[in-house]
């Protein structure tokens, strides 16, 4: 947890007003530059409700605050570490991550996580962005909701996941399409980094790799793309199951 601080900052509408519905006790004030409206009022409100302090200033005192991130009228401060500790909606629905090297990237995938009911992220900490301030903005809230954790080690964790019953699949472009595998039960996708894809012990752990056929110009997608491009194809197959 080397990458946190005791107090963070948390920049925009969407990640400010999620972390007061999450986890209100750790917020020890709201800043806020945005002009009276919906979205001021609800997180002003959202304050008064858990007792947060709730402080109107000019947009030049919180672009300072804010130390040049985009924050759209909104910064909070809070205490801790930011960290989901629920496990989400899918427990047996679970994405490794390692070497992603753009904190951004890594945002976008908690979101795409998040609204696919992914269970757990783990994200191998080594090579890894951190969980920036501007990471937790671009998963638009996502990040406060999220189960996630640091590890050290790709290959042990698919090994303990196996012995546990999960099938592992590895993301890659020569990989086969999302529809001709079963992704029902318990489920381990793995995602590699921008440049250079998964780890070559993590591929060879997988039980299969898993892709996209690319029917365009462009060889490839953003790596949040393409992960929740199979993330939904699971979904659509548990939702099918389930019926």
């Amino acid at each position: 947890m080397s990458d946190f601080v005791n107090r963070r900052k948390i920049f925009g509408f969407h990640p400010v007003r999620e972390l007061l519905r999450h986890r209100p006790k750790e917020v020890l004030e709201v800043a806020c530059s945005a002009k009276p409206g919906k979205r001021r009022s609800e997180i002003e409100g959202l304050c008064g409700r858990n007792r947060v302090s709730f402080r109107a200033t000019t947009g030049a005192q919180l672009d300072q605050l804010a130390n040049g991130q985009a924050h759209n009228g909104f910064v909070a401060t809070a205490e801790g570490a930011a960290s989901a500790i629920s496990g989400g909606p899918d427990p047996e629905l679970v994405v490794l991550v390692e070497d992603i090297q753009d904190a951004r990237n890594l945002g976008a995938l908690l979101r795409v996580c998040e609204g696919a009911g992914v269970g757990n992220v783990m994200i191998r900490d080594r090579g890894s962005a951190p969980l920036t301030a501007g990471a937790i903005k671009t998963s638009a809230g996502a990040a406060e909701w999220q189960p996630f954790e640091r590890i050290t080690n790709s290959a042990l964790e698919i090994e303990r996941l196996k012995a546990d019953g999960y099938w592992v699949y590895g993301a890659d472009a020569e990989g086969k399409p999302p529809w001709e595998i079963d992704l029902t039960g318990k489920v381990l996708l793995c995602v590699g980094g921008e440049s250079s894809g998964l780890r070559a012990r993590t591929r060879k752990s997988c039980d299969e790799l898993i892709g996209l056929p690319m029917r365009g110009r462009v060889g490839s997608l953003n790596l949040a793309t393409a992960a929740a491009a199979l993330l939904y194809e699971a979904v659509r197959q548990r939702y099918t199951e389930s019926e």
